[in-house]
């Protein structure tokens, strides 16, 4: 009875904590399917629109390792909905913006919120989930949390068209409020005491403000950050997160749809299909590489390498013609890259495999910066010689110059995987990558 109780209750906190992340990524990615409006309504550059994406992750990376020591201290529930509070302000700065420096203000704002959720979500699982179901569970939370590109693909989209701006940054905002107020009733950091008794009430014991009072009383740890930079599969981590990640988040976040419909003809429909596409493709992959990495570690390392050149390959064979591809190959090419989302979580598993739990928020974080470094430096490269080669304007062969930018990180990825797995093994010999 009480396993039963507490299943049910482990369910309902992971499951607020993955719909404050659906609205986290539907925050994150509604900018990527606004660019056209961005441009058109406050008269910016690609490289300014570029800029402002780019300041977004900026945030988000550089606030990583700082919420991960938060995280350790004071628990997923009130950084969750802090997240929330904070993204739900940028848009409603985004929405009222009379220049394009307050549409920057507003996407640093959500940055900031955005950098507390997703790692606060994945701490949430291990505490509630035994440890055979935490890599299929964070892959389920990854998968989930895709559908929020699917809210700015295709609700957002419409609302832009129908609504316009002003509405449909102020609807974005409103769900913010919706999911910080959920997040902070329901969630807790792990099972209370009366889980064990399904009779209790379903509130913690110890009041919220009492726990936030003993959190900031407890003694830190300041030599935690030196610890998990040392760890050779906290490294690894980075640099799988680092090269699965940064392809998608490029595509998603900001030159997916415009790319699609100015560089490859596609109507602003076919564009928000292909990121539809994108999503299911992720949110498939994500529960069948956590169960395949749940009874084989070991396939972590190849899992990872080979999704990794296979996006390469994805990227050539949309940019090597000079003509437009066949919508078919746009499709193959947004589910390849969608796939290295739920690859680069694998990284989370090396990371809990190799850091205690006390300092497992740290590592989280640092961990999760590797795709957002790899992505802002991609998206801001891009952005400038776009306007270069196109001079003004943005067509097929503008785009083919711009996207070579992704060798460079995709390379440097690479190296750093395989790398990585080398000085593992040797270190750690009995760790399964």
């Amino acid at each position: 009875m009480s396993q039963s109780f507490h299943a049910r209750r482990a369910l309902l906190v992971w499951g607020i904590g993955v719909a404050a992340y659906v609205v986290a990524i539907l925050n994150r990615s509604s900018f990527g399917v606004a660019t056209i409006e961005v441009r058109e309504l406050f008269g910016v550059s690609s490289a300014l629109i570029a800029a402002m994406a780019v300041a977004q992750l900026v945030v988000y990376a550089a606030l990583q390792v700082p919420v991960g020591v938060l995280l350790d201290r004071y628990g997923p529930r009130l950084l969750i909905g802090t997240g929330a509070a904070v993204m739900a302000l940028g848009q409603v700065v985004l929405a009222v913006a009379p220049a394009a420096g307050w549409v920057l203000a507003g996407r640093v704002l959500v940055g900031a919120g955005d950098a507390l959720t997703f790692v606060s979500v994945v701490r949430l699982v291990p505490a509630w989930f035994a440890p055979r179901q935490v890599p299929v569970i964070t892959q389920l939370t990854g998968s989930i949390g895709q559908l929020g590109q699917v809210l700015s693909a295709v609700p957002v989209v419409a609302l832009l068209h129908t609504e316009g701006w002003r509405t449909t940054f102020l609807s974005v905002a409103a769900l913010g409020v919706i999911a910080a107020v959920l997040a902070l009733a329901v969630i807790r950091d792990a099972p209370p005491p009366a889980d064990t008794d399904p009779s209790a009430p379903a509130g913690d014991r110890v009041g919220f403000l009492a726990t936030l009072r003993a959190a900031s009383a407890a003694p830190r740890d300041p030599g935690a950050l030196r610890a998990v930079l040392a760890e050779p599969g906290t490294r690894l981590a980075f640099w799988m997160h680092f090269s699965g990640q940064f392809s998608n988040h490029v595509v998603v976040l900001l030159w997916g749809y415009a790319f699609f419909v100015e560089g490859q003809g596609r109507t602003p429909g076919e564009a928000s299909a292909l990121l539809t596409v994108n999503v299911v493709a992720g949110v498939i992959a994500g529960p069948v590489i956590g169960a395949l990495v749940a009874r084989r570690p070991r396939l972590r390392m190849p899992l990872a390498v080979g999704t990794v050149l296979v996006i390469g390959a994805a990227w050539l064979a949309v940019l090597v013609p000079g003509r437009p591809v066949p919508w078919v190959v746009l499709a193959v090419f947004v589910v390849v890259v969608a796939v290295g989302g739920p690859i680069s979580l694998v990284s989370f598993d090396v990371a809990r495999s190799s850091n205690p739990t006390s300092r497992l928020g740290t590592a989280t974080g640092l961990v999760n910066t590797g795709g957002f470094i790899g992505a802002f430096v991609t998206m801001l490269l891009i952005g400038l010689v776009l306007d270069r080669a196109g001079g003004g304007v943005r067509d097929l062969d503008a785009f083919r110059v711009a996207f070579t930018c992704v060798a460079l990180p995709w390379l440097i990825g690479l190296v750093g995987m395989l790398r990585g797995a080398h000085v593992v093994r040797r270190r750690h010999p009995g760790i399964d990558i």
